[in-house]
């Protein structure tokens, strides 16, 4: 087994706890506005534009039926009325009927929003429980890992070697010799069977 333990870089693992942190701050806040745009969408079409199709419903027609009664004023041209008679009745029927088709669109729509829009919500909320408690432990781990390491660090290597610091040693893992002696490798400690 080698002399010394190869503790190369803490503060990487300190660093990417750091940047965790941050990635998990970001992406909460970010699938908790995405999961209340989704909820103001819904609402906004079950109640604001049903309420106001419903009221067009019946404010249109009766707007055109005004605009085609017969105005007793003589200097008031037919013309700019809009239609009077049974054309201003036509066009009563006309905007009741547009109102009726733009409201039975929005009552679709208000179906269809929820069965397109629940699966993803789902899968949103999974993740949202997923950064926040999963990644949350993750988090905790890693500052337990970097404890350890320090610790594991400060210990005074056999035969009165001083002690490693995360500070001292700043190479890189890939670059250390982690190879494992021959006899440490065999199951029975590398003896032989005699």
């Amino acid at each position: 087994m080698a002399d010394r333990a190869q503790v190369t870089s803490v503060e990487a693992v300190e660093l990417f706890r750091a940047d965790l942190i941050v990635f998990l701050t970001k992406a909460r806040s970010v699938l908790e506005e995405a999961c209340d745009e989704v909820l103001r969408t819904r609402q906004w079409v079950q109640n604001d534009q049903r309420r106001l199709w419903e009221h067009e419903m019946k404010v249109r027609p009766e707007n055109w039926r005004r605009r085609a009664r017969p105005c007793s004023a003589p200097s008031f041209p037919i013309s700019r009325l809009g239609g009077v008679g049974t054309n201003g009745r036509a066009s009563a029927d006309r905007a009741a009927r547009d109102a009726e088709a733009k409201l039975a669109v929005l009552k679709k729509w208000d179906r269809e929003l929820e069965n397109r829009t629940d699966p993803l919500v789902k899968m949103l909320n999974q993740l949202h429980g997923f950064i926040l408690t999963d990644m949350t432990q993750a988090v905790a781990y890693l500052a337990q890992v970097v404890k350890t390491l320090e610790a594991y660090a400060a210990v005074a290597a056999p035969g009165g070697a001083s002690a490693l610091t995360a500070t001292e040693n700043k190479a890189d893992i890939s670059q250390s010799s982690g190879s494992i002696p021959a006899a440490a490798s065999k199951p029975d400690g590398g003896k032989k069977k005699t």
